[in-house]
Formats: C-alpha cells, sequence, structure tokens
C-alpha cells in the first residue's frame, strides 16, 4: 500500500501544478522511489490512492512495470492514512502486507530494508511493525523522536526523547487491526496507540540513509543527500 492521496500543501508553488508524489528527486520521482523499493524487496501488486491531481498519479504509474499498480480512489474525500488502507483492503488481500509513504524515501545500505523488514516480521508478537531511523541517519527532518525501541524491539512514544528513532515511513502491518473499521478518515496513529497498548507495536532501524521532503527548499538537501549516500554505497 502506497498512501500517495495527500495535499502536499507545504510544497507550494510546486504542487499547484502536480502532485507531491511526483516531485522529483535526484531524477526520480518520490512516487518512483517507494515503488522501486517495493519491487526490490519483491512485492508484486501496490495499491496506490489517489485524491489530489488524481489523473497525473494515474498516468504515470500506468507507465510502470513492476510493481503491478492497482489504484484505490479518493476523489470524493480524503481518507487519511488509515481510512485509505481500509478503503484499499479488498485490493490488498488477508496476509501483512508493506505500507509506504509517498513523501519520504531512503537509500538502503546492505540488504534492502524492507527485506530485513519481512525477515523481521513475527505474527504471533506484532501487529505492526514499523522502520525506523536514528536523526544522524536522517535529512530533511525538523521534528523530534517518535518511538522509543525496547531490547526486545516493542515500542512506546519517545515524545522527542534524545535517544529515540524517527518512523520512517514505512511498515509491515497486518490486516486483522481494520477488522469491522469502516473507510471514513482515521489516522494510522490510533492504530499505532492500540498495538502499543496490546504490547504488538514493533520496530526495526534501519540501514542506510533516509530522506524527507516537506517543502520546496528541502529538495536541494535530499539531493545533495542522495549523492553522498549513493557514492558511500558504491
Amino acid at each position: 500500500m502506497v498512501l500517495a492521496a495527500g495535499l502536499g500543501k507545504r510544497m507550494r508553488p510546486i504542487t499547484d501544478t502536480i502532485p507531491k508524489p511526483l516531485v522529483k528527486i535526484a531524477g526520480k520521482t518520490l512516487l518512483d522511489w517507494g515503488l522501486d523499493s517495493l519491487a526490490e524487496a519483491g512485492v508484486d501488486k501496490a495499491v496506490v490512492n489517489v485524491h489530489y491531481l488524481p489523473d497525473q498519479i494515474v498516468a504515470h504509474a500506468a507507465s510502470r512495470i513492476a510493481p503491478r499498480i492497482a489504484i484505490s480512489d479518493e476523489r470524493d474525500g480524503l481518507l487519511d492514512s488509515a481510512g485509505g488502507i481500509v478503503k484499499a483492503l479488498p485490493g490488498l488481500g488477508a496476509e501483512p502486507f508493506y505500507i509506504v509513504n509517498a513523501d519520504t524515501f531512503w537509500i538502503d545500505e546492505g540488504k534492502p530494508n524492507l527485506t530485513r523488514l519481512a525477515l523481521a516480521w513475527d505474527d504471533e508478537r506484532m501487529d505492526i511493525l514499523i522502520m525506523l531511523a536514528a536523526l544522524d541517519q536522517a535529512t530533511g527532518h525538523f521534528g523530534g523522536t517518535d518511538f522509543l525501541v525496547a531490547p526486545d524491539g516493542r515500542l512506546s512514544r519517545a515524545r522527542g526523547a534524545p535517544d529515540g528513532l524517527i518512523y520512517a515511513g514505512a511498515a509491515i502491518i497486518h490486516p486483522r487491526i481494520f477488522a469491522g473499521a469502516t473507510a471514513t478518515p482515521a489516522s494510522l496513529n490510533r492504530y499505532f496507540d492500540e498495538a502499543i497498548s496490546a504490547g504488538r507495536l514493533h520496530g526495526m532501524q534501519m540501514q542506510g540513509s533516509w530522506i524527507t521532503v516537506g517543502t520546496p527548499d528541502a529538495i536541494a538537501p535530499a539531493e545533495a543527500a542522495v549523492k553522498r549516500a549513493l557514492a558511500g554505497v558504491q
């Protein structure tokens, strides 16, 4: 599931004419950065939700070979992160699936991070497994930290604690957490908190560089970070 339906207001004026997932960083759209990571992890099909300037994303997705793209249309109303996933559930199946934000991406170091995430998944202990980044792995992030990681991998809210980690915009989720939910606006944060209460929210720190692009002036630092990261990988 690729979450690509946001309005991208902070990226204006660029997003006056194109949706944020089609903003290019180092010659590649933000959407393609995520879809390429999914393809590398062996994902055959991705569901991409659309709302703002949707026809551009639909046309772009149609130009890709892998993964195969299905569109979840939210033109009638933006459903936020969890609501968008609930609407798309019929196309996602009954097994755990990846979710990826279309406005952040990363440069892997070593084994692909989404592959590492799948290898770390434990259905008996987890409902959600999220990818995390340290502050010194991040470019373009100006907030605090999001989660503290216990020795057994379970997470709690960091509330900006300096030893916390950042949610890096990718996760594996089991669809059972949405049992009984309807496709109405709702945030994933609600489900994160429910999983924390049940002791079933876990995290894995990524390897490599994580990049978020929130505003037009974040594009140049993001492209410089890609150049540095790729030079290090090579």
